[in-house]
């Protein structure tokens, strides 16, 4: 995984969709959702990590863009 996209195609696998309409708050319901799946133990601990530093690195980048 290297990008957002990527972490939605993972989400996808498990029938989870997220559009809330604000880029933002995508990214923070695809952070809860990821730790549910990996607290379910259905993702192992690697790709959990590999998609928060995704989704960690995108929020930072949303919050940067609303800050100007």
């Amino acid at each position: 995984m290297e990008s957002l996209y990527d972490v939605q195609q993972l989400l996808k696998q498990f029938g989870i969709y997220i559009y809330v309409g604000k880029r933002i708050y995508d990214i923070e319901l695809m952070q809860i959702e990821l730790k549910n799946l990996y607290e379910s133990r259905v993702i192992d601990r690697d790709t959990y990590l590999q998609g928060w530093g995704i989704l960690k690195r995108e929020h930072h980048i949303e919050e940067s863009r609303e800050g100007d």
